[in-house]
């Protein structure tokens, strides 16, 4: 006999592996209609310093979960392209801070915009249960990335 915490667990792993492949070929459908020459790692950072900027490169590795040398080199690439600016840090003298430049928050709205109207073309051909499924999807999801663990 099957008892009921094994079956639930079963049905949460089947709906893990369903939801793991939704996300990661909608990241990936996100990623190309993105329209911008940039890779998602300097997406990804460029938008982290525009949402939570000016912060230092550690902090940006912090928040992207990455290695400090790493976060370096993203910033080093995004300034070079003009994204990011860099100025030292008025309370750390060995510091700098990383913000967005007029040309790197022009770019993080046409990429957003340009998602924004992908997924406003894809809903528009949903049904209204459909889209508000997807509406409580979003908020659980949220939720779920919001818990530290």
């Amino acid at each position: 006999m099957v008892t009921t915490s094994t079956t639930r667990d079963e049905r949460i792993a089947e709906s893990a592996a369903r939801l793991r492949l939704a996300i990661v070929r909608t990241a990936r459908r996100m990623r190309q209609e993105a329209g911008a020459d940039l890779s998602p790692t300097l997406i990804a950072a460029l938008a982290t310093i525009d949402r939570h900027g000016p912060l230092t490169p550690s902090e940006l590795a912090d928040i992207e979960r990455v290695k400090r040398p790493t976060a370096t080199r993203v910033a080093a690439a995004l300034e070079k392209d003009g994204l990011i600016d860099r100025a030292a840090d008025p309370t750390d003298g060995r510091a700098c801070l990383l913000s967005t430049s007029r040309e790197g928050r022009a770019l993080i709205k046409r990429v957003r915009s340009r998602k924004n109207a992908y997924i406003s073309r894809r809903l528009r051909k949903l049904g209204d249960e459909d889209v508000e499924t997807l509406e409580r999807a979003a908020e659980v999801l949220e939720r779920m990335l919001e818990d530290p663990s």
